[in-house]
């Protein structure tokens, strides 16, 4: 192609003036983005994975259009006009350092990790001074629909055009565009992803512990519980090294782990305590100044912002369990409980003066989205708040979930500081297989609760702008 990169470009474009399409790493991410590649039209698709899984991988691929399996990574370097490797961030330096050398002069080479410092460190080590760098990363899962969710691009090292091309190529995702660096990139992926993935894995490693699925008994079941219980089981039915290669390799994460740790155990501490010594008012200064320093602004400019979350009653569509009917024996029959997991997560932004609505239009998860939804539901409600108060001090149904809750983060945070992915994925499989059965299911009703709070966030946006 040359140093002038064609933008104007298009899957329309006659096969002769479109580029090389290189995906180097064929896990869920790279199958995704082979997907919609071909889809839109895209005529020359180079692919790879592990040489011992060539055959396979052509054989996957014989009638999928565009798509063309070459045996490694030098082929796809060789003869790619834009490259992307899609690997764990745990393996790019490795990846990088064996393929990079053999990558196409001014090639355009990017790459699709959760955790960039890896990234950037290893194509400015191993690729060829004369191959450009514009990185990416789709901030959604394989089962997510790209159209509408945000896109990082980052120019690190390639002119004006490089970019404008790399645009061109991924438009028929749908995606919204966010540019930032890469230093950037790993501080706000650590400000919407360290602390709730934190959460849910330490929700789910509770209750596989005491070896309940609460929602079946009439616990934690209904509203904001329902987003709760389905975020949860669709973490852990996706593969390990997506949350540990963030938790492990981001520094901002590793903090970020830390105190949303701390924050569980103080709170939990002062709930233990209660009237004695000032517990309890001690805990309510403590919420409330969390309160007022994550919702405080609910103003922009004289318009009170539209909250996140859908109503319950939507919620409760996507639920697993049902309520217990009234006059039930069942302790949680009026669904007040603690909320330790959401009380926790704002005391750690409170901490960590991080503004998570400053990401909502830059570079929100799904699940970011919606678990902030569910905090500002609960926060914004003085009636719900006082409830989860109450309830975590006088209530004592629910206490031991608490105690293995406040547990579960501590060891999960004790593993992201060794910086062991080997006990990253040992604890993560464990608690993976006692909701294996679960997550058919919940797979489902996950994917059309994310739908649904998704485009009643484009409503919601459009509104406030």
């Amino acid at each position: 192609m040359g140093r002038v990169w064609m933008n104007d470009v298009s899957p329309q474009s006659p096969l002769e003036e479109q580029p090389i399409i290189g995906l180097i790493g064929m896990g869920a991410m790279g199958h995704m983005y082979a997907k919609h590649f071909s889809k839109a039209g895209w005529k020359k698709i180079h692919v790879c994975d592990l040489p011992a899984k060539y055959e396979a991988l052509k054989e996957e691929y014989s009638d999928v259009p565009g798509v063309t399996v070459l045996p490694d990574g030098h082929a796809v370097s060789r003869s790619s006009d834009f490259i992307l490797y899609s690997v764990e961030a745990e393996f790019i330096d490795r990846v990088v350092a064996q393929y990079g050398p053999s990558t196409k002069i001014d090639a355009i080479v990017a790459g699709q990790t959760s955790v960039k410092a890896p990234e950037k460190i290893a194509f400015e080590k191993y690729l060829p001074p004369d191959v450009h760098i514009v990185s990416c990363h789709s901030l959604h899962g394989p089962a997510v629909s790209p159209i509408g969710q945000p896109l990082v691009l980052i120019q690190h090292r390639a002119p004006a055009d490089a970019l404008r091309f790399v645009e061109n190529i991924l438009r028929s995702f749908g995606s919204r565009y966010v540019y930032l660096s890469y230093e950037e990139h790993d501080l706000v992926t650590a400000n919407t992803q360290a602390v709730t993935h934190a959460a849910f894995l330490s929700m789910g490693t509770a209750w596989a512990a005491v070896k309940s699925y609460p929602w079946e008994q009439g616990l934690y079941v209904g509203g904001i519980e329902t987003a709760k219980v389905n975020i949860m089981l669709r973490i852990y039915s996706s593969v390990w090294h997506v949350y540990a290669g963030l938790a492990i390799l981001n520094p901002s994460a590793k903090i970020q782990i830390d105190q949303f740790a701390d924050s569980a155990t103080e709170l939990f501490k002062l709930m233990l305590q209660g009237t004695a010594e000032g517990g309890e008012q001690r805990l309510r200064e403590r919420v409330e100044w969390a309160r007022n320093t994550v919702f405080g602004d609910e103003v922009k400019d004289g318009k009170r912002r539209a909250p996140i979350l859908l109503s319950e009653d939507v919620l409760d569509k996507f639920s697993l369990g049902r309520k217990p009917p009234q006059g039930s024996s069942s302790n949680a029959q009026n669904n007040a409980n603690s909320h330790l997991s959401l009380l926790a997560m704002v005391d750690c932004w409170a901490h960590l003066k991080i503004q998570p609505f400053l990401h909502l239009s830059l570079a929100a998860t799904p699940i970011f989205r919606l678990f902030l939804g569910v905090a500002e539901h609960l926060f914004r409600s003085p009636t719900m708040l006082n409830s989860a108060i109450h309830s975590g001090l006088y209530d004592t149904w629910h206490r031991r979930d608490d105690l293995e809750f406040v547990i579960a983060a501590r060891q999960w945070s004790q593993c992201v500081s060794f910086g062991s992915f080997e006990l990253y994925r040992r604890r993560f499989e464990e608690t993976r297989r006692f909701f294996e059965g679960r997550f058919e299911e919940a797979g489902v009703l996950g994917s059309e609760m994310i739908k649904a709070i998704m485009q009643s966030e484009r409503v919601r946006e459009a509104q406030d702008s």
